[in-house]
């Protein structure tokens, strides 16, 4: 069984609309998998199924398999919140909780799972700070607001808080849309830092970003995967006319 995560014969809906179609997808261990597409087409759909978070829209279905390391994440029994912490989620507008502290929004996921221990969360805060490249920048201000922040330091705080309850999986939906070049660098620098420890899957518009940070790349099309492969071939030498008319700017 692929480790990291697979994906088989995926469909979904916002009620009657069909908006993904039978997606295959092997984004694998210690990796990153990019998703590329115009807007509209199912990206940011396909990863919240990864996590179960489309279910909580009303009316909204899920069909299909998605496996985690070889376990299935819809089967009968399995707790969606438990899901939601095994694979940790970033979104493109940074969402540090506004009313807590630095510290508080990296420590409020580990707080939640029981860690009381104030010598643990030092430890944990540090740890992913550090690993996020924000330390040096805020070691001397952890008391204040999370939302103080600038737009770049914000998003790798909400990294670093998805980290903090060290996840299987980490899915990305334009972590670097609102963000300026070198904010956006530290970003991409981040992400390959993360891989070691993880599965990353990260939704761009950015083809450059894609090509810079991912080893796989799957093109999405009006909800169906028309092509998923290696990066480099990907953009080198597309097999389907469509992608290639995608990346070359024909569209999109």
């Amino acid at each position: 069984m692929a480790d990291g995560i697979q994906v088989s014969g995926l469909n979904a809906w916002f009620d009657q609309r069909h908006v993904l179609h039978d997606v295959d997808l092997h984004a694998a261990a210690n990796g990153v998998t990019a998703l590329i597409g115009p807007s509209g087409c199912g990206k940011s759909t396909f990863v919240r199924c990864i996590n179960r978070m489309h279910e909580i829209v009303p009316n909204a279905r899920v069909t299909g398999q998605v496996l985690l390391n070889g376990e299935d994440l819809y089967a009968s029994g399995v707790d969606p919140v438990d899901v939601r912490r095994r694979i940790g989620m970033v979104f493109q507008k940074p969402n540090p909780f506004p009313t807590m502290s630095v510290f508080d929004n990296v420590a409020a996921g580990l707080r939640l799972g029981g860690v009381r221990d104030r010598a643990t969360l030092n430890e944990a805060v540090e740890r992913v700070l550090r690993q996020a490249a924000l330390w040096d920048e805020v070691k001397d201000e952890l008391g204040k607001s999370g939302a103080s922040l600038s737009g770049g330091q914000q998003q790798r705080l909400c990294i670093a808080r998805a980290a903090a309850v060290q996840p299987e999986v980490l899915l990305m939906d334009e972590p670097c849309s609102a963000l300026d070049p070198i904010a956006t660098g530290k970003i991409e620098e981040l992400i390959v830092e993360l891989k070691k420890d993880l599965t990353v899957i990260i939704v761009t518009h950015n083809m450059q970003q894609a090509a810079r940070v991912s080893e796989w790349t799957g093109f999405f099309l009006l909800g169906e995967l028309v092509e998923f492969g290696a990066t480099r071939a990907l953009f080198t030498n597309p097999r389907d006319k469509r992608t290639e008319d995608y990346i070359t700017g024909r569209f999109g």
